[in-house]
């Protein structure tokens, strides 16, 4: 577990499922990162979320919100083993998705500055992310954490931005 000034980062819970399908059944949560999923999509996301610390020692933080106990959305590290493109050099992503009532708050710097702290001390190694190009707020954040566009894979509606860091 990992607390900042605001925030507590833990594994996911039985309990944070349905804040995380509710998450991603918003459309200003994924409106860049592929659209709406299924309540069944939704739940095998947050099964590789789970499982992913067993198998790794690693893995995506749940995001509490200390004030209200709140469930923000998630934000940590994995290996979904997708195309990285050619200059990544790693397997290792980080990714993160904030339900949109907490947008615009510095959670998503907040945490993810703490997860970066935190797999830098634990665990170390260059880490990408994928990043749609029209995501502005999420590339400025990218590079506040260290991250330098390496790539550009080109997707069926839009070209997605591969970011590279150093640890």
């Amino acid at each position: 577990m990992i607390e900042t000034e605001r925030l507590i980062l833990r594994q996911p819970i039985a309990e944070d499922f349905e804040p995380t399908a509710a998450m991603f059944s918003d459309p200003n949560v994924v409106a860049h990162i592929g659209g709406a999923i299924s309540r069944s999509e939704a739940w095998s996301r947050f099964l590789r979320d789970y499982g992913h610390w067993a198998l790794e020692g690693f893995g995506q933080f749940s995001i509490i919100e200390k004030s209200s106990g709140s469930y923000i959305g998630k934000t940590g590290f994995a290996k979904f083993e997708r195309d990285l493109g050619l200059h990544a050099n790693t397997a290792v992503e980080t990714s993160w998705t904030l339900g949109s009532h907490f947008h615009g708050k510095g959670f998503a710097k907040e945490a993810a500055q703490a997860a970066h702290e935190w797999f830098d001390a634990n665990r170390q190694g260059p880490t990408a992310c994928l990043i749609a190009q029209a995501n502005a707020p999420s590339i400025k954040l990218a590079t506040m954490l260290g991250y330098v566009n390496v790539d550009r894979i080109e997707q069926p509606a839009h070209f997605t931005l591969v970011f590279k860091r150093e640890p």
